[in-house]
């Protein structure tokens, strides 16, 4: 519990008396007399501070103070003495001690102190909270499908997440390359540092360079103050290069000097900035092509594609739509304070026989929409956007087996082969051209 504080003194009267202080303070306390029973309660129960004696019948403090950091280094540990010395101080402090206390001498600085360090312990617990919480959201786990293609791409990424070794991820847009690289930059040996995200295709050449390097103050018109380029924001962190394919080729000769030394030069300056800085690369281009086309270096190429880690689209894992759909329903639910009861067999069945060429991206704005036009708890193919509908997969194959379906899928199918003209659709059906406007309104068609 933050709020815990054990005392270890064997001053029985002493532990008592500054036990009864704190506790009129809101605290609560526990008291040991020896490092053996303290130690048994600390592990047995958190406590955000430990208080202990200098001197004790089966051990220094000193030493204790060492156990103690190693169980939980973020418990604050003040040390009592009443031999104090300098010495004893400078080394309890530099063993990780918040403080160094002479008994008797500095009974009124107690109190003051112990709230410094519990605020002290308070404030490591959030961060820590804080970044667990980070790492579960971006962690393996929270990268939703099961199909072969997903498994494998997880796999690899697991083995090289805590590694420095560069990692190009590939794939199409949409299909999640900046979580595949969030999650590996939180599942390694750099996750309490920073993640640091750039897409390469949204600046022009000379702006990406300032983004990238940054500037000291009077090397430009404009530049009135020093300004942190990306590689040192993210020093002992990891860099994102994403859409690196749309790197300028004349700049992707001082990105490889940078990647290589962990070092650069930045706009304006005469001495070199050192880093030190994990990379990974995101595309949707073939670089080898681009390589051949004269539009990206091969030694760049090969340095910053270490792993190649290969994204699938959706429509190569199409066994993963249902479980991902269900999510985004979840997800988008809450967000948008809806309940959403039923989802039909159709709905799902209609995401599955379309090949989403926006990929998960496309998916997650589908669900959005259908959740946001739904006027009941229930999901139907009428709330789909036409571009599924009307895509080849669910024309030729009928979402459901009932009658209705097959006839909407037969009318969709002659729509399509009219060009839309539903005059002419109508007389190829036999129906008339009201009727049809009637059944594509029940189907959400205008």
């Amino acid at each position: 519990m933050i709020n815990n504080i054990l005392i270890i003194d064997d001053e029985k009267e002493l532990s008592s008396l500054l036990a009864r202080l704190l506790s009129l303070e809101g605290y609560n306390t526990d008291i040991a007399a020896t490092a053996r029973e303290g130690l048994y309660l600390f592990k047995r129960e958190e406590h955000a501070l430990v208080i202990t004696d200098v001197r004790l019948p089966d051990a220094d403090g000193l030493s204790l103070l060492g156990e103690i950091k190693k169980i939980n280094p973020f418990s604050e540990v003040i040390v009592l003495t009443a031999y104090g010395t300098i010495e004893d101080g400078v080394k309890a402090i530099k063993d990780g001690a918040f403080d160094y206390i002479t008994k008797g001498d500095e009974d009124n600085k107690i109190v003051p102190v112990v709230k410094s360090a519990m605020e002290k312990a308070m404030m490591h617990r959030r961060i820590e909270h804080l970044e667990k919480q980070v790492g579960e959201k971006f962690s393996f786990d929270n990268i939703t499908g099961n199909s072969t293609a997903i498994r494998h791409a997880l796999d690899i990424a697991g083995k090289v997440a805590d590694t420095d070794t560069p990692v190009l991820l590939i794939g199409e847009t949409g299909t999640g390359k900046e979580i595949f690289a969030q999650a590996i930059h939180y599942a390694g040996r750099r996750k309490k540092n920073q993640f640091v995200a750039i897409n390469c295709s949204a600046f022009s050449k000379d702006l990406l360079e300032s983004e990238m390097f940054g500037y000291i103050a009077g090397a430009f018109t404009g530049a009135n103050k020093n300004k942190k380029g990306l590689f040192e924001e993210a020093d002992n962190g990891t860099l994102f290069l994403d859409e690196i394919g749309e790197l300028d080729i004349s700049l992707q000769a001082k990105f490889l000097r940078a990647i290589e030394s962990n070092s650069f030069i930045k706009a304006g300056d005469t001495k070199t900035t050192k880093v030190d800085v994990r990379i990974i690369a995101a595309t949707n281009r073939n670089l080898e092509d681009e390589i051949k086309k004269g539009n990206f270096r091969d030694d760049l190429f090969y340095r910053i594609s270490v792993v190649k880690l290969e994204i699938p689209p959706l429509r190569e894992r199409k066994e993963d739509i249902k479980e991902l759909a269900e999510y985004f329903i979840e997800f988008y639910s809450r967000k948008l304070n809806r309940i959403i009861a039923n989802v039909s067999p159709g709905f799902i069945s209609a995401l599955q026989n379309y090949n989403f060429p926006g990929n998960i991206r496309e998916l997650r704005n589908i669900i959005e929409r259908a959740v946001i036009l739904s006027e009941s708890k229930n999901l139907d193919v009428n709330l789909l956007p036409k571009e599924i509908l009307f895509s080849n997969e669910n024309i030729y194959s009928p979402v459901s087996k009932n009658l209705e379906e097959i006839e909407k899928s037969h009318i969709l199918s002659v729509l399509k082969d009219t060009g839309g003209n539903k005059t002419k659709a109508a007389e190829i059906l036999g129906i008339g051209l009201t009727t049809l406007y009637r059944k594509l309104q029940s189907y959400g068609i205008e």
